[in-house]
């Protein structure tokens, strides 16, 4: 079972960006699907943006057009750059991989996921 491990969180002003590492403890490239969830504050866990093992990308339409998702192999790592961001990105987010490849409408479903990190605390405030 891959390990995950988040970093890049912080407190940061309304509209800058931020840029969120998962390190994985192997590759992920051709072998898990990766997807950023996010938990707010008093809110379920939602998830957010996947790249598939294969690597294709899927954002939900909070997301679409400010974030965007990548990979680098060398480093097995996904990255998760953050533009733009509100008030209402405020949350704990969290990396999670599966070897399985979900159905699209199954993609953000957190139970299809079986490695999880710690979180990393995003903070968007003036």
């Amino acid at each position: 079972q891959v390990q995950l491990e988040e970093s890049g969180g912080g407190l940061v002003l309304p509209g800058n960006s931020l840029t969120l590492s998962c390190a994985a403890s192997e590759r992920t490239q051709g072998v898990y699907t990766v997807t950023w969830f996010r938990q707010g504050p008093g809110k379920e866990r939602e998830g957010i943006v996947s790249i598939r093992r294969q690597g294709g990308t899927y954002y939900t339409a909070s997301v679409k057009n400010r974030f965007t998702v990548s990979r680098d192999n060398a480093k097995n790592t996904v990255y998760l750059q953050m533009n733009s961001l509100q008030p209402e990105d405020t949350a704990v987010y969290y990396c999670a991989a599966t070897k399985m490849n979900p159905i699209l409408s199954a993609l953000y479903t957190p139970t299809m996921y079986d490695s999880w990190g710690q979180g990393t605390q995003v903070t968007v405030s003036s």
